[in-house]
């Protein structure tokens, strides 16, 4: 019996790119159904994460143009990672397999028969690894390379040069939903549900059309999530720092005290102040660490819901 498959796609201001992403997946996904790989009652789910401009309307329009394409709009804007968990729980309820991709198609659509080749092999997740970070900048590549190694020296399990292009059976997806954090880092919480996994490569392209919904500030909040949310690794590492720095201070004041017992004067006037500089840069930033946790864990105990739906397209279901 032919699989179900869906397509979960976060869209946030898409309206430029979604045309050609939809004249795509309308071709692979009709390919697929008559090469019998998948059910005809498999479907692309696109999820509108409060758009301002008209990719509502466009979604809307494919629903009642293509029976392919589903839709999900969310009432508020509440990031990449919230949306597409919104996509994933939805599709859940009416798929077999789930693939979450971006609408930008930098990811190559050409790998998705692979991805269902290795679910019918047996894994309930395939990973999408990029081969190679040539089309990045030296500034990008070496940045990534570097906060990979770091998130593994943190002690974070994460698959290197994985975004969230990635297959999920419906048995990886009821495991995820269990997962109820509100600070959420998919690419983190996924290797952690278990099950046989495989991984995919592919050349990512160029972004087709539209800008970029990740600029460096977006991406350096990322990272900090990732790692937050994951490790206590920077909270014992500020317990280490204050205790060198109390060490430190130890031997600093035995030797003043050598100096004050054999008459020595000490005038000290830059390294006092670049003492007091340097202790109240470092406990600034130890309470920033601190703080970044004490946060995380009021946005935890206040359990807001992570997304709320406002209008469901599906044929298929009318399950939530």
């Amino acid at each position: 019996m032919q699989s179900i498959l869906y397509l979960v796609i976060p869209c946030y201001n898409e309206q430029e790119v979604l045309p050609e992403t939809a004249r795509r997946l309308t071709c692979k996904l009709g390919e697929m159904i008559a090469a019998g790989s998948i059910s005809p009652k498999s479907r692309v789910l696109l999820v509108d994460d409060g758009s301002k401009d008209d990719t509502w309307a466009l979604i809307a329009k494919l629903h009642t143009d293509n029976p392919l394409f589903s839709g999900l709009k969310l009432a508020h804007n509440q990031g990449h990672q919230n949306a597409l968990l919104a996509g994933l729980m939805t599709a859940r309820t009416c798929a077999d397999m789930v693939i979450s991709m971006d609408a930008d198609l930098q990811d190559d659509i050409n790998v998705i028969d692979r991805f269902v080749q290795e679910y019918y092999a047996g894994s309930d997740i395939v990973y999408g690894v990029r081969s190679s970070r040539a089309s990045d900048t030296v500034f990008k590549r070496t940045t990534a390379l570097g906060y990979y190694r770091f998130l593994k020296w943190m002690g974070v399990e994460i698959v290197e040069n994985h975004a969230d292009y990635r297959l999920m059976s419906r048995r990886a997806l009821d495991a995820l939903s269990q997962y109820q954090e509100v600070n959420l880092f998919l690419r983190g919480i996924v290797p952690l549900i278990g099950f046989r996994m495989s991984i995919v490569t592919y050349e990512r392209s160029e972004r087709f059309a539209g800008e970029s919904k990740y600029p460096l500030k977006k991406m350096l909040a990322f990272a900090i999530d990732g790692i937050t949310s994951f490790s206590v690794k920077p909270i014992r590492l500020v317990t280490t720092l204050g205790a060198i720095i109390f060490a430190v201070s130890l031997l600093e004041l035995f030797y003043l005290l050598l100096l004050k017992l054999f008459g020595y004067t000490v005038t000290g006037w830059t390294t006092l102040m670049g003492s007091i500089w340097a202790l109240g840069g470092i406990q600034l930033l130890c309470l920033g660490v601190i703080g970044e946790y004490i946060g995380k864990i009021y946005k935890e105990v206040k359990r807001r819901p992570r997304y709320v739906i406002d209008q469901l397209e599906n044929d298929t279901t009318t399950e939530v």
